[in-house]
């Protein structure tokens, strides 16, 4: 696998930086970058891949238009930024293509159904928090879409962390939160977890300031998995991860994106939280995207 480091500092710009900025063009806002002259559904040249990695680095959200890939093409560009990670729910045909899966709004005779299946989607997170090797990296494809609605929105922690004030940087520098599945399904009012999947991802820790690995840049580490912090009292704890996500949720810091047919959206979990929106007619309009996951590293 190659690596996604950044590349050593100089005083010219890396090849793979020239070629991201020719390629993608910012988004309006605060975070990401969008292409319309990328075809994935074939086999990327490394200059390519390398500038495409580089984008990502650099604005950590990127929005790749006109995409319709298959299960398998769409693993193996997501591999191209590290070790694919297992869904949760395993599909019934085994195949290797699992965790490639659809997320709809469809019930199982391929109706719109008036509510959501899974009411977190709706909060704001970082994607497998409560894991020791949280995902890097998250990946959906609009498949089919209402006519209106069904935004995903996304908020920069860099932006936010840079913006508190000194004192409260100082304050929270250091300190851990705990995340928790279980404590997840009882803030969003989910189905609450099974023994096992509890034994399988119990409460971590983990900095509630993220150093980005490649960039080297702070962010804050919150979201709906966020349970307490340790060595506070726990009304102390959430009183300031409330404080924290309310500041980080503004809108100066958030960036919707409106879904278009054939959209491949990515953004990097190590910096974003991002949110999935209910403003459309979920029981009239089909929306159905596919998704998956590539694995991180230990938060630090």
């Amino acid at each position: 696998m190659n690596s996604l480091h950044a590349p050593a500092a100089s005083s010219a710009a890396a090849p793979a930086d020239v070629a991201a900025r020719s390629l993608f063009t910012p988004l309006d806002g605060i975070i990401g970058a969008e292409t319309d002259s990328l075809d994935l559904s074939r086999p990327l040249d490394g200059g390519t891949v390398e500038a495409v990695r580089a984008a990502f680095r650099d604005h950590h959200l990127l929005v790749i238009r006109n995409q319709s890939l298959d299960k398998e093409r769409m693993y193996r560009f997501a591999e191209l930024f590290g070790p694919i990670e297992g869904h949760m729910i395993r599909l019934a045909d085994g195949s290797k293509w699992d965790a490639v899966h659809t997320i709809t709004n469809l019930d199982a005779a391929g109706n719109p159904v008036a509510k959501p299946f899974i009411s977190s989607n709706y909060f704001w997170h970082t994607d497998k928090s409560f894991l020791r090797e949280p995902s890097l990296l998250t990946m959906l494809q609009a498949v089919e879409l209402p006519p209106n609605g069904g935004d995903t929105q996304f908020a920069d922690m860099t932006a936010a962390y840079n913006a508190l004030p000194e004192a409260t940087r100082r304050r929270i520098d250091g300190l851990k939160s705990v995340q928790s599945l279980e404590f997840m399904r009882r803030y969003t009012g989910s189905a609450p977890p099974t023994e096992d999947d509890i034994a399988a991802a119990p409460p971590i820790a983990h900095p509630l300031v993220r150093t980005h690995p490649e960039t080297g840049r702070k962010s804050l580490y919150i979201g709906m998995y966020s349970s307490h912090i340790e060595g506070l009292p726990e009304e102390e704890g959430r009183a300031l991860l409330e404080e924290l996500l309310e500041h980080a949720t503004q809108d100066r810091f958030v960036y919707t994106h409106r879904w278009q047919h054939g959209d491949l959206v990515f953004w990097d979990n190590r910096c974003l939280l991002h949110r999935a929106t209910a403003n459309y007619e979920m029981g009239k309009h089909r929306r159905v995207l596919m998704r998956v996951v590539v694995k991180g590293s230990v938060p630090e």
